[in-house]
């Protein structure tokens, strides 16, 4: 199961977080920032699979931004660690036509996006046409 997934810059600041599982918001920051340093501090040529604590933790750097993905033990990691990849793929198809620091001014996109990757912890879709059909309905409703 998915307990969490982070979007990190390289400086550690969180871009988006979304939690699975319930966490105290006064804990979230001290497991982000911890999370957070675990993975930067790591090496390109580290395998991308941390033991943390009682989970795991699955990331992928793209260009300046970490994914970071905390998983049970009963989790595969390199399905994750392909369920990232395609995360990034879906953004790049429905941002193709916006500079990549604007993808952060529009977060209420990337939200519905991974919601409708992942619920409740689960992955429930990964085909791009799919993942993207509410918010093309949104876009065609706005423009309209």
């Amino acid at each position: 199961m998915i307990k969490f997934v982070l979007m990190v810059n390289r400086q550690g600041q969180t871009r988006l977080s979304r939690y699975y599982q319930p966490v105290e918001l006064s804990r979230r920051a001290a497991l982000e920032a911890d999370v957070v340093r675990c993975c930067l501090s790591r090496k390109k040529e580290q395998c991308s699979f941390v033991e943390y604590k009682d989970f795991r933790l699955v990331y992928r750097q793209y260009a300046a931004l970490y994914i970071v993905v905390g998983v049970s033990d009963a989790e595969n990691e390199l399905s994750v660690y392909e369920l990232v990849h395609n995360f990034v793929e879906v953004l790049d198809k429905y941002f193709s036509r916006v500079p990549r620091h604007q993808i952060m001014f529009n977060l209420d996109r990337v939200h519905v996006i991974l919601d409708e990757m992942i619920q409740n912890g689960h992955v429930v879709e990964t085909n791009r046409s799919r993942v993207l059909a509410p918010l093309t309905a949104l876009d065609k409703m706005a423009d309209g």
